[in-house]
């Protein structure tokens, strides 16, 4: 008799619409800075960063091999509710080159008019 268990864990697979062949560039090329416009499949939702500026975590499988960590500031931009892992979550803002696949953030608007402001966008509605 064998002793393997089926596992509970939800598993997440990649939607078949979801390709960023520019963010495999940036993340192979180990590119420290670039404006990235994708999509992601949600794969877990992290606790809020509240240390100085507040951000909403999210954490996505962007490529077969590549998450993107979205650092999304609420302080400046709404935050999203209702989110699921599984859903897909499209996204423009500031790749930041690390060797777990990278962070997403400028995701909103810069109040100062400095910086090109980004967005998230979840069940047709866009967040900035």
């Amino acid at each position: 008799m064998s002793s393997f268990q089926p596992s509970t864990a939800k598993q997440v697979t990649l939607s078949n619409s979801v390709s960023n062949p520019e963010l495999l560039r940036a993340y192979n090329s180990r590119v420290a800075k670039a404006q990235i416009k994708g999509k992601g499949t949600i794969i877990k939702l992290l606790k809020d960063d509240l240390d100085g500026s507040h951000h909403q975590r999210i954490l996505l499988k962007v490529n077969p091999n590549q998450t993107l960590l979205i650092a999304h500031n609420i302080d400046l931009a709404p935050r999203i509710d209702n989110l699921r892992v599984g859903d897909v979550l499209e996204f423009y803002g500031e790749y930041v080159w690390n060797n777990k696949g990278g962070v997403l953030h400028w995701t909103h608007r810069d109040p100062r008019g400095r910086h090109q402001g980004g967005w998230l966008k979840y069940q047709g509605k866009i967040y900035q």
